[in-house]
């Protein structure tokens, strides 16, 4: 895409990112975390189960093909 009206665009700082665990400025090589020990501790807490995905259970459990689902 061009810009016909010939203003010059400048581009936006790019906002510092924070290492979700700590809190410290991110660093390229292990984004989004600032260090080793950071992105090591987020791993331990989904291994850990302590994050979770959130899931909408349905109501009757089984599919809708399920055999004991027959008349």
């Amino acid at each position: 895409m061009t810009d016909d009206s010939g203003a010059k665009v400048t581009p936006l700082p790019r906002r510092r990112r924070r290492c979700p665990i700590c809190g410290k400025p991110a660093t390229t090589a292990l984004r989004p975390f600032c260090s080793k020990r950071c992105a090591d501790v987020d791993l331990g807490r989904w291994l850990g189960e302590v994050y979770r995905v959130p899931v909408e259970e349905e109501d009757g459990g089984l599919p809708d093909d399920h055999p004991e689902n027959e008349p």
